[in-house]
């Protein structure tokens, strides 16, 4: 994730204030960061998503704060104006894990639902 033009305004947020714990590990926690970085995002800043002193990021966590933005932002938007900061290069490495599997969700999400219901059985979507 790279800064964008120095134009727009830049808001910091700080995950373990989102969250309100350094451990970053549920759902609903990562579909608040979601909500505040759509704010930001809707009003035209940058973002710096800052990590510092957060422990334990799990997938549930990243995959709901991801998916929520890729799904209600161009993938463009979000490469340009989000810089991800003090984080440890194992869970910067999950990141992008995540988006992977998210942008490719995205582009078929049928043949995900579907690799799903042949290994759990169609009752479990």
């Amino acid at each position: 994730m790279n800064s964008s033009p120095l134009t727009a305004k830049t808001t910091t947020i700080f995950v373990t204030e989102v969250t309100g714990d350094n451990l970053c590990i549920m759902c609903e926690c990562g579909k608040k960061l979601y909500e505040h970085i759509a704010i930001a995002f809707n009003a035209g800043d940058n973002v710096i998503l800052s990590f510092k002193d957060a422990e334990d990021l799990t997938s549930a966590f990243l995959a709901e704060a991801f998916y929520q933005l890729y799904a209600h932002f161009p993938a463009e938007t979000i490469e340009t104006s989000l810089q991800i900061v003090d984080i440890h290069p194992d869970d910067a490495m999950d990141i992008n894990y995540v988006i992977r599997d998210v942008k490719e969700y995205l582009q078929n999400p049928l043949l995900f639902q579907n690799a799903i219901c042949a290994v759990m059985g169609d009752d479990y979507l």
